[in-house]
């Protein structure tokens, strides 16, 4: 029975696999094509199969830029960066995309230690970090036996070290990966889809302007009230809007 089962999860991969490979082939065909809109409905198909890919999001961002919406466009750019966050690609077409937004906010500024720290931890997302870590955690085994199993003092020498600079190496990555896995839990970006939002000083309608932004913008989201999310700019600035005005990335 237990073979059973396994054989018929098995089947139901590959024939979704085949399936979401189908819909791609087709999706790319209409976007050479120029149908960008039906190019978008088959990539949507994969994603309702269960499929969450960099290059899916990458692809529907393509299609939302070429039809000029702007708001979809970054969104999608911007959930791929999520899964691929050093892909080049990716994040030339999302620079593109912010170019047709209309707020443009400055950084707060940065301690030297802030920028080593975020350079450092953003060289890898966490779950590479944590493959990293495993790697050298199996490297670090294979020294130990080689120093075990060598005969002379040299070899044991060089596999000793190896081992101790494999287990350091290891913690490293382990350290890293639960570092930006925190970080990405905590963070929880989102892109305006109004074509203009004003956002409240309050989580009411009565309250006043604090400030406007434009679709395509991107802030995160810090609490939440009702039908109202508090949220800030990378500038600093925080307001309320509502819920629905805006689009959390992090929704897979």
């Amino acid at each position: 029975m237990k073979n059973l089962i396994v054989l018929l999860l098995l089947l139901f991969s590959f024939t979704a696999s085949a399936q979401n490979d189908s819909l791609f082939n087709r999706a790319t065909t209409y976007y050479n094509e120029g149908e960008y809109e039906k190019a978008s409905e088959n990539y949507f198909k994969i994603i309702e199969n269960g499929e969450h890919s960099a290059a899916v999001y990458y692809n529907l961002g393509n299609c939302y830029y070429k039809l000029n919406q702007i708001a979809p466009s970054i969104y999608y750019y911007e959930k791929a960066l999520l899964l691929k966050p050093n892909d080049r690609e990716i994040k030339n077409n999302l620079s593109y995309a912010k170019n047709m937004t209309l707020d443009a906010f400055e950084p707060l500024p940065e301690t030297s230690l802030s920028k080593l720290y975020k350079n450092i931890t953003r060289l890898l997302s966490f779950d590479q970090w944590s493959y990293a870590a495993v790697l050298f955690v199996f490297l670090f085994i294979l020294a130990y036996l080689l120093f075990y199993y060598l005969r002379y003092s040299t070899q044991k020498r060089i596999a000793f070290i190896a081992s101790i600079t494999s287990f350091f190496i290891a913690v490293f990555c382990f350290v890293l990966a639960l570092i930006q896995f925190r970080d990405f839990k905590a963070e929880m970006p989102a892109i305006v889809f109004s074509e203009e939002l004003i956002v409240k000083s309050e989580p009411n309608n009565r309250s006043s302007q604090a400030f406007l932004l434009h679709e395509g913008t991107k802030v995160y989201v810090l609490d939440e009230l009702d039908d109202w999310k508090k949220i800030e700019l990378k500038d600093g600035k925080t307001g309320w809007v509502p819920s629905n005005e805006i689009k959390l990335l992090k929704d897979f």
